[in-house]
């Protein structure tokens, strides 16, 4: 069975058009968040890589309908998964809709990556030229951890095999122990829900701030401030908002806020609407 690649291999950090048309990089996948790095942790997270034959194949399909009871899991583990196929992006976007699928569709339509891989089925009777069904699980670094041959579909990962694979990656990572969050570092950005239930619980050593909220994205829970004190967007956790459960706060947002000093840069705490 062809295949280039071998366990501890490094694979391409290709590029290729998803489902909607935008370029997307493999690494872009594997990146730490945004909070990650204001935690100070340096490492990404793993990524699952599919090559399909593409949207007609019936153990293709099957093998995507079992993702898709996945990708809720994969979701809140902050794993990605990303699917490869030759078909066209509208094609990808039709078949990534019917299943109802919500991770990223790749398109190597001119089978560059497939055939740099060297996975290219030329024995195909239907569609030519498409994918073999390999499955690659891969290192925050894009390192080769495992190789799923799937020409036969009792080849293919099942979802407790894709789980045990990613917990096994993400044990040695630097994010992955409660301790590593049990720090006062950790806890100025992501501030424990306690700090907001004292009766006082200004800082009076912390200057205060008038600015505007520039960005907050709903799904991480961070966002930016602007304020005309300072040249530098100012990055906060939602954490920061006073209050119980998950807070949100609108862009454009009059605000008042403590600014914090810790070793990955400024944070803001105590963010009040005006």
């Amino acid at each position: 069975m062809p295949n280039k690649l071998k366990i501890k291999d490094i694979f391409p950090d290709f590029e290729l058009p998803d489902h909607s048309g935008k370029l997307r990089k493999l690494s872009s996948f594997t990146r730490q968040g945004e909070v990650d790095k204001r935690y100070g942790f340096e490492d990404g997270y793993p990524v699952i890589v599919t090559f399909s034959r593409g949207f007609f194949c019936p153990r293709d399909q099957q093998q995507f309908r079992m993702l898709v009871e996945f990708q809720d899991e994969l979701n809140v583990n902050f794993c990605n998964l990303v699917s490869i196929s030759a078909d066209e992006p509208q094609v990808s976007a039709a078949f990534r809709a019917g299943l109802g699928a919500s991770w990223t569709f790749l398109s190597d339509s001119e089978r560059k990556i497939i055939k740099q891989l060297d996975i290219l089925d030329e024995t195909e009777g239907e569609y030519a030229y498409r994918s073999l069904p390999y499955t690659f699980i891969l290192k925050p670094n894009l390192e080769v951890f495992k190789i799923y041959n799937g020409w036969y579909f009792v080849g293919r990962p099942t979802v407790e095999e894709l789980r045990q694979d990613l917990r096994t990656i993400m044990q040695k990572m630097d994010y992955y122990n409660y301790e590593e969050y049990n720090t006062e570092h950790v806890k100025k950005i992501r501030i424990p829900q306690q700090t907001w239930l004292q009766e006082n619980y200004d800082n009076p050593k912390l200057p205060k701030y008038e600015g505007i909220v520039s960005s907050f994205d709903i799904k991480s829970g961070n966002g930016y401030i602007q304020t005309a004190d300072l040249d530098e967007p100012i990055f906060f956790n939602f954490t920061a908002i006073p209050g119980e459960g998950y807070r949100t706060i609108r862009q454009d947002t009059k605000i008042t806020f403590e600014l914090v000093e810790t070793h990955t840069g400024l944070s803001a705490r105590n963010v009040q609407q005006q």
